[in-house]
C-alpha cells in the first residue's frame, strides 16, 4: 500500500525511514538506561516489575505475574528481592485476605525519579543542540504521535491493550485523560 495518496505526497520510504529513526533513537536511549539501570544491582526483570507497579499503581501478585507472563513462583521471587531492597511494599487486600497486593514503596519512586532525571537530562543535552525552530518543530510532530498513538490505541480491537489503556496513569500519560 502507498501513502501517497492518503498523506499528501509522502509515500511508504518516508514512512520506512521515520520507523528507522524512531527505532534508533529508542535503542540508543534504551542502551543508555539500561547501562545506569544496571548500576543498581537490579536486573531488568525487577526494573520491569518497577515500572509497572509505578505506571499502573499497586496490583495483585497474580496480576503481576499475567502482566509479566511468568509464573506465580517466579513473579514472588522478582517481588521478594524488591522488597528485601525495600523498593516495593507487599500487603493483603483488607477485602480479600487471600490476594496479596504490591506497590511501589517511596524508595522504589526515589529510585525510578532518579533514573528518569538522568533520561531527563540526556534528552535535555540532546535537544539542546536544536535551534528553536527544529525544537518548535519537534514539539508539534511530537504531540502529534502521542495523540495518533492514543488513536490507535483506541481502536485496537486486543482486549489486553484495552486494559492497558484503561489504566488511568497510561491513559493521562497519552493526552486521552486529564489528571484529577
Amino acid at each position: 500500500m502507498t501513502l501517497t495518496t492518503e498523506r499528501g505526497g509522502v509515500d511508504d520510504a518516508v514512512v520506512a525511514d521515520i520507523i528507522a529513526l524512531v527505532g534508533e533513537a529508542l535503542s540508543e536511549i534504551k542502551c543508555i538506561g539500561s547501562e545506569r539501570m544496571a548500576r543498581t544491582g537490579l536486573s531488568m526483570s525487577h526494573w520491569h516489575v518497577l515500572m509497572l507497579l509505578a505506571r499502573h499503581g499497586e496490583m495483585s501478585m497474580s496480576r503481576l505475574a499475567e502482566a509479566q507472563q511468568i509464573s506465580l513462583s517466579n513473579a514472588t521471587g522478582l517481588v521478594d528481592r524488591l522488597v528485601e531492597r525495600g523498593l516495593v511494599e507487599r500487603f493483603g487486600d483488607p477485602d480479600d485476605r487471600r490476594v496479596v497486593l504490591i506497590r511501589v514503596s517511596d524508595a522504589g519512586r526515589q529510585l525510578l525519579e532518579k533514573v528518569d532525571l538522568l533520561r531527563e537530562d540526556f534528552i535535555r543535552r540532546v535537544v539542546g543542540r536544536l535551534d528553536a525552530t527544529r525544537l518548535r518543530r519537534l514539539h508539534a510532530s511530537l504531540g502529534d504521535v502521542r495523540d495518533a498513538i492514543g488513536v490507535v490505541m483506541s481502536e485496537d480491537p486486543d482486549p489486553e491493550l484495552r486494559e492497558h489503556l484503561d489504566s488511568y496513569a497510561h491513559a493521562v500519560s497519552l493526552g486521552l485523560r486529564t489528571a484529577s
